[in-house]
């Protein structure tokens, strides 16, 4: 499902980022790109469950959360967003990206793992879980 979604907002009219100046992105970086400008929209999302126990589907986080270790490098740089809602998402973004098998097989099994979630206020403390499960892995993407 999730991949649905990829294809489909790669294959959007919306101008795509030249990776450096060059060369045209790859679908992954483009999809990176996609989604993490999404991240602050409060209405990229879905909802799932039923009537009585509705629960949001945070698409772009999801969705980058799919992509995993490519996906890293631009959350991180969104950790600085002055945004409580992006930052909320691309925290929870990180957290799934740092799943991906290809990646878990690269820390020994470690990844990133947040107190709460999804939650503005816990921001701050989530933020410097994710930076230090950063500076202990950035050189994989060296």
């Amino acid at each position: 499902m999730v991949m649905a979604w990829l294809v489909a907002g790669c294959a959007s009219s919306e101008p795509r980022p030249v990776s450096n100046g060059a060369e045209p992105p790859t679908e992954q970086t483009a999809a990176v790109a996609y989604y993490i400008a999404r991240l602050p929209d409060r209405d990229y999302v879905e909802t799932y469950g039923d009537a009585d126990n509705p629960r949001p589907w945070y698409t772009a986080a999801e969705a980058l959360g799919e992509i995993g270790k490519p996906a890293i490098p631009a959350l991180v740089a969104r950790l600085d967003s002055d945004d409580d809602y992006e930052l909320m998402l691309a925290l929870y973004a990180m957290m799934l990206a740092s799943q991906d098998p290809t990646l878990q097989a690269e820390t020994g099994g470690v990844f990133l793992r947040l107190g709460t979630v999804l939650s503005e206020d816990t921001n701050p403390a989530n933020r410097r879980l994710a930076m230090a499960w950063w500076q202990r892995y950035r050189h994989l993407w060296q």
